[in-house]
């Protein structure tokens, strides 16, 4: 097989000329699993083999672009049209042996995954579908058929990347736009397969209001497929000194006071494009009451376990003296760090759900409500499904942010597809499943990366006080809960109350009974909610033992529409013959 540029379509679209290119045209669908709304979209598919130098067509063709492999040697572009319902792909690759494999799976392993196939016998060359985390694979030697080819032992790989970006025009920028670096400072990436870099930029001294309009990422030329998702955080204005660091997030010697360092200001992963505020809102950092010390982490994604790779990447924030009609705001949604919420081990599919509470909406929103324009979900490592969802006067109306193929190692701010409003009185619920299938003990909530999350950070405005609208269960049903589960078991339960929730949840046997009762206690029983103000001291009012709120219907699924291919049953692949004679 040579490296001539071949391509494959469907639909109307065209991929960019070259009188190397010949096309064929079967009709392609394939599940979309990468959105945040697992949408079901007709695909316009193409594979372009080419050198990654020389033959690329313009950005305007393919605006969003990410590299698949540690090396680089295969890199994605992609087009969306949601009138049409279409996806167009690009796939560039620097070096063709004897094919590739292209394709979408749930949590980026290859068996169940929807596959596309460019291989050769030695002779000629094939493409076929086979039956989303993106997925590929590389072939280095000739197989007389797609059946021969045995994924298990080839090199292959997986990236994660959101597919459906939304199409929101670019706001006009302000004339006396500045810009701040704050990267990390020529760093040697560790020989591992992932690492959390942190480091501390102080902001100069009188640094005055500002509003952050746009941040984009910096990433250092070829470690582009290296540097996975970034995140600038603004630390507590009550601390007064926080110390310089620059090391590994886990690191030992990093110091205390970092982890008052949570204020999200910007946020990047692979493939995400600049980050812009709306016209009439900007984020407020500088001037009295806001900390001069930024936290920067990066997460890099080594799987090769290079040496020796120095590293500047980090992001570029866009500020604005000439502030805009509205300060955006972040709140945090979903459950409180505690340990009362938690997982049994050996689960698939466990839910765990947070509320923010119309009597909290009541209080904390103004009249005219605040609108969510942005959302980044957060979990831990178990986590694999988020959703936030708006119910008012007891029905839920619509979906804020949903990811069902959510992965820990992939979070960045998105923007929304339209505003979401939210008035006083109406209920947001945020729902996080958990798959703690290799673990043998309980997983509790918490901030270790060993305890579990359950967060959306929605970006709004205008700024209210409101920053923390969670709950989580009543602490004193819980412990009815361990009273019955021993009791149940016959276990000796003496000194049991005078454990921590965390090693109560040790000593459970987990059965089903134990199962089923902490999940009924999780739906039913009343919840601690946190209506926070940013001193982190609550709004006035009760709000231990809360009743749930009572939710009469939800939203109804969208049925796929996705159409069968004609003429092809599910179990046969399509296949061309892309030298001209019939596969």
């Amino acid at each position: 097989m040579t490296t001539e540029s071949q391509s494959l379509c469907t639909r109307s679209m065209q991929a960019p000329s070259s009188h190397h290119r010949r096309a064929w045209c079967p009709s392609f669908k394939l599940r979309e699993v990468a959105s945040m709304y697992c949408t079901m979209v007709a695909i316009f598919f193409i594979i372009l083999v080419a050198a990654l130098q020389g033959t690329a067509p313009s950005e305007n063709h393919f605006p969003y672009k990410v590299p698949l492999d540690p090396e680089g040697i295969l890199e994605l572009s992609w087009n969306i049209s949601y009138t049409e319902e279409v996806i167009c792909f690009q796939l560039l690759i620097k070096e063709l042996k004897y094919g590739v494999i292209f394709g979408m799976s749930d949590r980026g392993e290859f068996d169940n995954a929807d596959l596309v196939v460019l291989w050769s016998d030695g002779k000629n060359s094939y493409f076929g579908d086979d039956t989303v985390h993106l997925v590929y694979g590389f072939l280095d030697e000739p197989f007389p058929s797609l059946e021969a080819i045995n994924t298990s032992a080839i090199q292959k790989g997986l990236q994660r990347v959101q597919l459906l970006k939304p199409n929101i025009s670019k706001p006009t920028l302000p004339p006396d736009l500045e810009d701040m670096e704050i990267t990390a400072p020529d760093i040697i990436i560790p020989n591992q397969e992932t690492t959390y870099w942190c480091y501390i930029k102080e902001l100069p001294d009188h640094f005055s209001r500002h509003h952050i309009v746009m941040y984009e990422p910096i990433i250092t030329k070829g470690n582009e497929a290296l540097v996975h998702h970034m995140e600038v955080f603004q630390c507590a204005a009550e601390i007064e000194k926080v110390p310089h660091f620059n090391g590994t997030c886990d690191s030992k010697m990093k110091p205390e006071k970092l982890n008052h360092c949570r204020h999200v200001l910007a946020a990047w992963a692979l493939g995400a494009k600049p980050f812009y505020y709306p016209e009439e809102a900007g984020l407020p950092f500088g001037g009295p009451g806001s900390s001069k010390y930024l936290r920067l982490e990066v997460h890099y994604h080594n799987p090769l376990e290079l040496k020796g790779v120095h590293d500047s990447s980090g992001l570029r924030l866009y500020y604005t003296s000439m502030l805009r009609p509205f300060d955006a705001g972040i709140m945090e949604l979903g459950l409180v760090y505690t340990p009362v919420m938690a997982i049994p081990p050996k689960e698939t599919d466990f839910i765990l759900t947070g509320y923010c509470t119309d009597k909290c909406t009541k209080l904390a929103l103004p009249q005219s409500g605040i609108h969510i324009f942005a959302s980044q979900l957060h979990t831990h490592l178990t986590g694999r499904k988020v959703i936030t969802v708006l119910a008012r006067e007891g029905r839920v109306t619509e979906i804020v942010n949903r990811d069902n193929h959510y992965s820990p190692h992939f979070q960045e701010i998105r923007k929304l597809k339209k505003i979401v409003t939210v008035l006083p009185g109406d209920v947001l619920i945020t729902s996080c499943t958990y798959n703690t299938e290799d673990r043998k003990l309980a997983t509790v909530g918490g901030f270790s990366i060993t305890e579990e999350m359950c967060v959306n950070y929605i970006h709004y405005y205008p700024q209210t006080q409101l920053e923390l609208c969670k709950s989580a269960v009543d602490p004193g049903y819980l412990q009815k809960y361990f009273h019955l589960i021993n009791s149940f078991n016959n276990e000796d339960n003496g000194n049991y109350s005078n454990s921590s929730v965390k090693e109560q949840f040790a000593s459970v046997s987990w059965n089903s009974f134990s199962r089923d009762v902490l999940k009924s206690l999780y739906d039913f029983a009343p919840i601690s909610m946190h209506c926070n103000k940013s001193s982190a001291i609550r709004f006035p009012g009760e709000w231990e033992r809360q009743p749930l709120p009572k939710i009469k219907m939800g939203l109804k699924e969208v049925t796929p529409q996705c159409q069968t291919i004609p003429g092809l049953s599910p179990a046969s692949p399509a296949l061309v013959n892309i030298d001209g004679k019939k596969g």
